[in-house]
């Protein structure tokens, strides 16, 4: 156990499983008092009672602006404070291509990536300007950064989550508020229905598999006093996706092309 986030209190969003778990997990190791929000109330209540006195947790809709303020008001009563929000909860929209998309889940996915963010963000932030500041992480994706085919409405969801971040960022100095933006790429989680061993092979320059624990630990640097000075920062943690593809697909070009000039 160390003490980066001792004295702290954070909330996690989608805190019951995957990548906010894994960050609820480390921000205890961490020292800190945590709050799990999840609308997964069996998996959070375990998750809570398993950390111990340490953690939380309230049953959340992110979406819902009476209920994010809750939970705010919730984190401080409980644990006396609140110093970090890792906005994490997000949902999938429908793995088809664009002309076959219904864009029936469009209003669901907005709401939960992009309103969830702003409001966890907003109402956080209002707490910690009257409290010396605080630090703010927000969940998008490298599906935000880099272009494809499917998953518009995802993709156009995570790419909101990055300029609205970069905005709130600077909107939000002036208090001692910080805002950061993480982008995971190849992590599998409950969300991930490809297949991650191939996506993996041809996209991603390092050859290690992503945890969820890669993530969590990108946060834990975010969360902490270490990044006192860094703000409106994007950080992808994609073992190199979006840096561009693995020097194995670029021997594979030039094999190609060199048997073409044949």
């Amino acid at each position: 156990m160390g003490d980066e986030l001792a004295g702290k209190v954070a909330v996690v969003t989608g805190g019951a499983g995957g990548i906010g778990r894994a960050t609820v997990e480390r921000f205890a190791d961490e020292g800190a008092r945590v709050v799990v929000a999840d609308l997964d109330a069996e998996a959070g209540e375990v998750l809570a009672a398993g950390l111990g006195d340490v953690a939380a947790f309230r049953q959340t809709d992110v979406a819902d602006a009476e209920q994010v303020q809750a939970l705010v008001d919730f984190a401080v009563e409980r644990f006396g404070g609140l110093h970090v929000m890792f906005n994490n909860a997000g949902v999938a929209s429908g793995m088809v291509r664009f002309l076959h998309d219904d864009l029936s889940d469009f209003s669901r996915v907005m709401s939960v990536n992009v309103l969830g963010v702003m409001l966890g963000t907003q109402r956080a932030a209002r707490h910690m300007k009257e409290h010396g500041g605080g630090s703010i992480v927000n969940c998008a994706s490298i599906a935000g950064i880099t272009a494809g085919a499917g998953l518009a409405t995802y993709r156009a969801s995570k790419a909101a989550v990055i300029h609205v971040s970069r905005s709130m960022a600077v909107d939000l100095a002036q208090y001692g508020i910080r805002v950061n933006c993480i982008a995971p790429g190849n992590i599998q989680t409950g969300m991930t229905t490809y297949d991650m061993d191939a996506v993996t092979r041809f996209t991603q320059p390092l050859p290690r598999r992503g945890r969820t624990e890669d993530v969590a630990e990108a946060v834990v640097y975010l969360a902490s006093d270490r990044s006192a000075q860094v703000t409106g920062v994007l950080l992808p943690v994609d073992g190199g996706t979006t840096a561009g593809p693995p020097a194995t697909q670029l021997k594979l070009m030039l094999g190609a092309s060199s048997q073409g000039q044949g």
